[in-house]
């Protein structure tokens, strides 16, 4: 991965004269016989891709079964190129290439994941950049993302004709007029659009974002642009929208189910919560607790995310936020995308890649997404920040559950009756402290608690044997982690 970052920076610009920026790429081959070979884009003639001129230029005719190659940006997906031209991951495939790394997703939103997508259902193993190569890629080609975004935008050609989702296409028994002024007006305003809604350059952005489709010269939302912006998306698509569920502490509980256009769906959930939480955790004047009712950046992220990576070929089940004294629970339906695992989500080293990218699109262009990432660095940082547990995600078929904890006492409400029971007192603000923090050295944990090394030792030990810390590294890396 570092290697093919390194070549990357060797890519060589077309000569343009209007200003366009060309994407620096780098790829990687790796042989069974242990020999390396790379390309950059440009290397050998202008505007050759990177995966070109290493498989057909410098490989052509050679047997590459079983190699290994790392691209940094996705290979262009069946259908991107103009016929005859194969695209780069037919090219990969056609190599019998067994596993592929790739550093980021194109950042066109109408082909973004295509070309993984199609690896993948080839039989090839796909796996991404670490996070921190991802965000050094995305640094290196930050003029060309920014121009690549603002193209998104504009109709040059027609996108590949891989599909990732149904929902890509048009939605029948729907019009133009279908999709929510409000809605429209919000994307337009927060994500700085000049053009005026409804107006012709308007509405080409929401075709070349793949929102919207032409059919016999009328403009038709496809399923995508329907759950964004369509006034009512649960009469065309019962999996959309989200259900909300608050538990009061005196074991009432009130629900609200959210059936607005996605876009609307976070700022009316926050409106909500505050009108309802300052009376439903309120305490006597002797046991009050001064503190925010809710962390709402996070929530927010929490429950975009939730709406943007959920897998909406599960018609049957739709996600929900849960809201309780200590914790707010979302849950989106879906396993995390591929090659995304839980483990990653869970240790947050989660590398960025979107399951629907035109509704992340949408989303990010609003500030109320991550680029291209699952939000879990604002998460994990917020969560520091207000001295509160780490979030945590489990997997609870079919949901993905991602629980935030409101206090920092929730980490030891959060544990179930036999494991408090096992703990000391001691060991329970020990670990309080520790699922705040994520993961610690005993050296850390000892001097944090006030404690000797050897019982520092014996706490953290106590913990991987109650499953809830795990040990990473070794000698003086070794680490105590939160499961």
């Amino acid at each position: 991965m570092e290697l093919a970052i390194e070549v990357m920076r060797q890519s060589i610009p077309e000569p343009h004269t209007d200003g366009k920026v060309d994407p620096k790429v780098g790829a990687v081959l790796y042989k069974p016989d242990g020999t390396i070979e790379t390309a950059c884009r440009g290397e050998l003639r202008y505007g050759d891709h990177a995966e070109f001129t290493l498989l057909e230029r410098k490989n052509h005719g050679d047997k590459l079964d079983g190699s290994v190659l790392f691209a940094t940006l996705e290979p262009c997906a069946k259908g991107a190129r103009k016929h005859p031209k194969l695209s780069c991951a037919e090219r990969i495939y056609l190599a019998r290439i067994k596993e592929v790394w790739v550093g980021i997703q194109d950042p066109d939103p109408t082909v973004a994941r295509k070309g993984i997508g199609y690896l993948i259902r080839q039989g090839v193993t796909v796996d991404m950049f670490d996070r921190d190569l991802q965000e050094i890629i995305e640094q290196e080609n930050n003029k060309f993302l920014e121009q690549a975004t603002e193209r998104a935008a504009e109709i040059e050609e027609e996108p590949g004709k891989v599909a990732l989702s149904p929902l890509e296409d048009k939605l029948s028994m729907t019009e133009h007029g279908d999709f929510s002024d409000d809605a429209l007006k919000m994307y337009r305003q927060r994500a700085e659009i000049a053009d005026v809604v409804d107006s012709d350059a308007f509405n080409r952005r929401l075709l070349r974002q793949g929102l919207l489709k032409e059919e016999d010269g009328a403009l038709v939302p496809t399923g995508f642009g329907y759950l964004l912006f369509g006034r009512e998306p649960r009469m065309m698509m019962r999996q959309a929208g989200l259900l909300g569920i608050i538990h009061y502490p005196n074991g009432d509980k009130e629900r609200r189910e959210f059936d607005e256009p996605a876009v609307l769906i976070p700022d009316l959930l926050e409106q909500w919560l505050k009108n309802k939480l300052p009376n439903v955790f309120d305490r006597d004047q002797v046991h009050r607790q001064e503190r925010s009712a809710l962390p709402f950046e996070m929530v927010r992220e929490a429950v975009a995310n939730a709406l943007i990576h959920r897998d909406y070929s599960i018609v049957g089940a739709k996600c929900q936020i849960v809201v309780t004294e200590d914790t707010v629970t979302v849950q989106s339906p879906g396993e995390p995308p591929l090659p995304i695992t839980l483990r990653q989500l869970q240790d947050f080293s989660a590398p960025m890649l979107s399951r629907n990218p035109e509704l992340h699109f949408v989303f990010a262009r609003m500030d109320m997404a991550e680029e291209q990432g699952l939000g879990l660095a604002s998460l994990r940082d917020r969560a520091k920040e207000l001295d509160l547990p780490q979030p945590r995600y489990t997997w609870d078929e079919p949901y993905l559950v991602l629980k935030l904890y409101r206090s920092a006492e929730g980490a030891i409400k959060g544990l179930d009756e036999d494991t408090l029971e096992a703990l000391s007192k001691s060991e329970r603000k020990g670990w309080q402290w520790l699922a705040a923090r994520g993961k610690a050295k005993s050296s850390e944990y000892a001097e944090a608690m006030g404690v000797e090394p050897r019982t520092a030792r014996r706490h953290l030990g106590h913990f991987e044997g109650l499953g809830l810390v795990r040990k990473t590294g070794s000698g003086p890396s070794l680490r105590y982690e939160v499961i």
